[in-house]
């Protein structure tokens, strides 16, 4: 199995959104021993700015291994962002569509032709009051049940102070530093070979956040909640009251 190239548009991508990420942050990059060299793998991130995702992709191009995000379908729909997503391989998903099949469909092929696939297991920013990752989508769990492939959890901290969640404008200055810390592969053996049901998924989304949650609170040099923020049961314990 051979990496991906990079090709021209992924490279197009990079001249346009390195500067300035460069500009904005500072980098702590971390555990990069742990991204594999060779073969097909997914990484599980989490998600508190809506600059991560570009200061995150710097961060795993710079690793050599190119990613392949899954996206919101909508991202692919103006004409030259859509045709940049299209042309660097990233992959759409359609949500509250029986067309989010597709998206694990080509996310187990990607994986399988040994690519690095990302998720963004929380599917949005987190609602946690403090920022720490929140229960999470099974998406990421049904591909790695399905390839067997290696789950590198990877925590990051930092796009947050540039642009916090929901906010309308960036905190310049200071220049803020984007903090990622990459751990071991999440051991999912237990979870081989069983029926993929609904409680089985969401155990093993569990372990592979709960992995992303203790390298965030290393990088944050907090102690980590014993659980994950349940937005759902937030929401209905504030309904009850």
């Amino acid at each position: 199995m051979s990496r991906r190239r990079i090709g021209f548009w992924y490279r197009l991508a990079a001249v346009i959104a390195k500067p300035p990420l460069i500009v904005l942050l500072k980098r702590d990059w971390r555990g990069i021993e742990h991204i594999p060299a060779e073969g097909g793998f997914l990484t599980a991130v989490n998600h508190n700015s809506h600059v991560d995702p570009f200061a995150y992709a710097h961060f795993q191009y710079n690793t050599g291994r190119i990613p392949r995000f899954l996206a919101k379908s909508g991202l692919f729909k103006p004409p030259f962002v859509g045709t940049v997503m299209r042309g660097t391989g990233q992959i759409p998903v359609f949500r509250a569509s029986t067309d989010a099949a597709t998206a694990f469909r080509a996310a187990v092929a990607a994986v399988n032709d040994g690519e690095c696939v990302v998720f963004y297991p929380e599917g949005t920013l987190t609602r946690d009051p403090d920022m720490w990752p929140m229960t999470s989508k099974t998406g990421v769990a049904r591909v790695a049940l399905l390839t067997k492939a290696p789950v590198i959890p990877i925590a990051q901290w930092g796009a947050n102070e540039l642009l916090p969640p929901y906010a309308k404008k960036p905190r310049l200055l200071p220049r803020k530093t984007h903090h990622v810390l990459v751990g071991p592969p999440v051991d999912l053996s237990a979870y081989y070979g069983q029926e993929p049901t609904a409680e089985v998924l969401r155990s093993a989304t569990d372990t592979i956040m709960m992995a992303v949650t203790r390298l965030l609170a290393e990088l944050r040099g907090e102690p980590a909640p014993g659980q994950l923020y349940d937005p759902r049961a937030a929401r209905r314990a504030k309904e009850g009251q």
